[in-house]
């Protein structure tokens, strides 16, 4: 009996075949993302994952799926069970378990991008591999970046941070690079069946992706700005210990000492100030004097507290403050669940409290906040996690000459987070025609200039210094202007320009 679309014909071994290959596809899609760096990966991934999908009930299509994201996430993210196990409570199986459960659930998106393919969009092989499967995939992704707070990690875009597809990422921002990658894992895919078709679609897409490469979105204005980005190098089993305090100060006064008068601006990492700015007024007041006498500005990472009459904290914030030739401050709006916040209090808190996870019930940030100012420029601020979310970041442009990420890494020990996080920053700076100032407690600490490329880079877990230097932007990209809109606006006009074409042929 020949094959149809419901995989009629499968006999059970290939269908086991396809299941397998789902699952090892999804495990090599992280060597697409740094710190390996093999963008076509990504694509190859993709493609062996659209076959699977072709030929198959809804429900297989999810099961594939699923097994795809497993794979995926199993590898990409596993770095989720070192801050569980030695932040959170230290037994084995707790923190696989906590893991696992992450990773199936992420698992789910991919799995739902195949039902719905299958279910609600099928005509032909043919519309399925070139416009559902990579218009489905794109929204897909753009869903995991903002339901339930959003989940933005190995969002494909990414990977192509160093291929000619990132030259979408300026126009549409990553998720509109990922639409780029799947619509050539779906040319890829279609190729066994026709030539032409696929053919033509990638010389347009990479075609258009070299082209828009190209284009200058934002121009530099004045000259260069010297910069001091300081890694204090301090492990997290230590960071919030009291006796540390003091400790810490001390490491990041005389790792600034040397530059200031010789550079603009001096940035310390999230949190380096590891007390509340009440319990440490003395040391601010002393840096802050530093930078003004010196005509060199400090932007630094420290919780924030808000105290009633009697002294109690009744809210506290994990927050950036500029200070010298004027002082500013950004309260982290995108707070990290579980790690920085409850979602469910009253279920959720005393397992925290057992949990004894350091600074668990910071409190949002308001929406609305105005940039940092540092230099005599604007700067737009995002602590740690939230350079994931390209859209927070634009809410501070196009007024913004430079963007700023004060982060912590530590929580993640030597794996693949901190460069992940890194190839993460590099998009926003692309996405923004921005230069982007990372500074990180252990590292990797970075400068990178507007194509995303890093001008220079700090080792990691050591105490290090990055001088360089880099320049504002003024202008506006596409991406600052409409955000992820386009991108949207694309991917469910092509969908929908298929469901009406269903709808025509019945």
């Amino acid at each position: 009996m020949g094959l149809n679309r419901h995989g009629l014909g499968d006999n059970r071994r290939s269908a086991h075949l396809c299941d397998l290959a789902a699952l090892l596809a999804g495990a090599a899609m992280p060597l697409a993302f740094a710190p390996y760096g093999w963008s076509l990966v990504a694509v190859l991934s993709l493609a062996i994952l659209f076959r699977c999908w072709l030929d198959v009930r809804p429900g297989r299509a999810f099961w594939r799926g699923w097994l795809f994201g497993l794979g995926m996430f199993g590898y990409g993210i596993a770095w989720v069970q070192i801050s569980v196990h030695q932040f959170g409570l230290p037994v084995l199986a707790f923190s696989v378990s906590v893991t696992a459960l992450l990773v199936m659930f992420m698992a789910l998106y991919p799995a739902l991008v195949g039902y719905a393919a299958q279910r609600w969009f099928w005509i032909n092989s043919r519309a399925s591999l070139l416009v559902v499967m990579p218009a489905l995939w794109a929204l897909g992704e753009w869903l995991r970046g903002w339901l339930f707070t959003g989940f933005p990690w190995l969002s494909v875009g990414y990977s192509q941070i160093e291929s000619p597809l990132a030259g979408y990422a300026p126009v549409g921002g990553v998720y509109l690079v990922g639409l780029a990658v799947a619509a050539s894992a779906g040319a890829l895919a279609s190729m066994p069946r026709e030539r032409l078709g696929p053919v033509l679609m990638l010389s347009a897409v990479w075609g258009l992706a070299v082209a828009l490469s190209q284009v200058s979105w934002t121009k530099a204005e004045g000259a260069p700005v010297r910069v001091a980005l300081v890694q204090g190098g301090i492990e997290q089993s230590q960071k919030w210990d009291p006796e540390m305090k003091n400790r810490t100060l001390e490491l990041y006064r005389q790792l600034s000492e040397r530059y200031w008068g010789q550079v603009e601006i001096i940035v310390w990492p999230e949190t380096a100030i590891p007390a509340f700015g009440s319990e440490v007024k003395d040391f601010i007041a002393e840096v802050d004097d530093r930078a003004a006498r010196s005509g060199t500005d400090i932007v630094l990472g420290l919780p924030v507290d808000d105290r009633d009459e009697q002294g109690r904290i009744i809210s506290y914030y994990n927050s950036i403050i500029a200070l010298g030739s004027a002082v500013s401050r950004y309260d982290k709006r995108h707070l990290v669940v579980l790690g920085e916040y409850p979602p469910f209090q009253s279920v959720l808190m005393p397992i925290l409290r057992s949990l004894s996870i350091p600074m668990s019930e910071f409190s949002h940030g308001a929406p609305e906040q105005a940039p940092l100012s540092a230099a005599g420029l604007k700067l737009a601020p995002s602590v740690c996690f939230e350079d994931a979310f390209g859209e927070e970041v634009i809410d501070f442009l196009p007024q913004s000459h430079l963007l700023v990420n004060v982060s912590n890494d530590a929580w993640f020990g030597d794996s693949l987070a901190p460069h992940q996080h890194l190839e993460i920053a590099r998009m926003r700076a692309v996405e923004t025609g921005r230069y982007l100032l990372r500074a990180t407690n252990n590292g990797i600490s970075a400068i990178i200039d507007p194509r995303g490329e890093i001008a220079s880079r700090s080792p990691q877990f050591i105490a290090n210094v990055l001088a360089g230097e880099a320049t504002a932007h003024v202008g506006a990209t596409p991406y600052v202007r409409v955000g992820n809109a386009l991108l949207v606006v694309l991917a469910s006009t092509l969908l929908a320009i298929v469901r009406l074409s269903a709808r025509h042929r019945q």
